[in-house]
C-alpha cells in the first residue's frame, strides 16, 4: 500500500507536467509565397495528424466580412494593396481562435498557423503577447518560385472569388513576402527551426516530404 502510494506521489510532477504541457497550444508556423500550397498541405496535416488549421489570412477574411466589423474595412484595404495588416488586429484572432478551439475540446491543442509570422512586427507582437502560453516548435516553409507562386494564384482566382487573385495584387504580395517574410524565415533558420521543402512539385509529392517531417518531429 506503501510502495503504492509512493509510486503514486512520484508520477505526479510528470503527470502535471504533462498536463501543463497538453493545455499550452503547440505551434507550427506554416510560411512560404502565395500559392505556395500552404492551404492544400495544411488541410492534408489536419486530416492525417489532428492539427487543427488556422490561416491568418483566412481569420482576417472572415473578421473583413463579418458584419459590425469595427476592423473590417482597415483590413479590406491592407489586403487590397498586398500589405500585411496591423499585428494587434492578427495575433488577437489567433488567440482568439485557439482559445475557442480548446476550450470546446482540451485535447485539440495542437495548431498550424498558415501565413503568420509575416514580418518582424508580426514576429515582435507574437513574442509580447504570446510569450509563456505557446511554443512553437519549429517553422514549415513551402519554397517555391515566385512565377509558379503567381501561376498558381491566378488559377486559383478563377473559381475562388479572391479579390486579391489578381496579378497587380499578386506581384504587391510577392514583393511583400520577399521584402518582410523571408528575412524572419532566415532568423529562424539561424535557430535551426526551419524544416524546408520543395512546393513547386505535386501535391503528392510535397505531402511525402511533409510526412517525413511530421514523423520525425511529432
Amino acid at each position: 500500500m506503501i510502495v503504492t502510494l509512493l509510486h503514486r506521489l512520484k508520477e505526479l510532477p510528470r503527470a502535471v507536467h504533462r498536463w501543463s504541457v497538453m493545455m499550452k497550444p503547440q505551434v507550427v508556423f506554416v510560411l512560404g509565397g502565395p500559392g505556395a500550397g500552404k492551404g492544400t498541405q495544411c488541410a492534408r496535416i489536419v486530416a492525417n495528424y489532428g492539427y487543427t488549421h488556422l490561416s491568418a489570412g483566412d481569420l482576417l477574411r472572415e473578421e473583413r466580412s463579418r458584419t459590425g466589423s469595427q476592423f473590417g474595412q482597415l483590413i479590406d484595404s491592407y489586403i487590397k494593396e498586398g500589405k500585411i495588416v496591423p499585428v494587434e488586429i492578427t495575433i488577437n484572432l489567433l488567440k482568439k481562435a485557439m482559445e475557442e478551439t480548446m476550450k470546446a475540446d482540451e485535447k485539440k491543442f495542437r495548431f498550424l498557423i498558415d501565413g503568420f509570422p509575416r514580418n518582424q512586427d508580426n514576429l515582435q507582437g507574437w513574442s509580447t503577447v504570446m510569450d509563456g502560453k505557446a511554443d512553437v516548435k519549429f517553422v514549415l516553409f513551402f519554397d517555391c518560385s515566385n512565377e509558379v507562386c503567381i501561376d498558381r494564384c491566378l488559377e486559383r482566382g478563377k473559381s475562388s472569388g479572391r479579390t486579391d487573385d489578381n496579378r497587380e495584387s499578386l506581384e504587391k504580395r510577392i514583393q511583400t513576402y520577399l521584402q518582410s517574410t523571408r528575412p524572419i524565415i532566415e532568423q529562424y533558420e539561424k535557430q535551426g527551426k526551419v524544416c524546408r521543402i520543395d512546393a513547386s512539385r505535386s501535391v503528392g509529392e510535397v505531402f511525402a516530404d511533409v510526412k517525413n517531417i511530421l514523423d520525425k518531429e511529432g
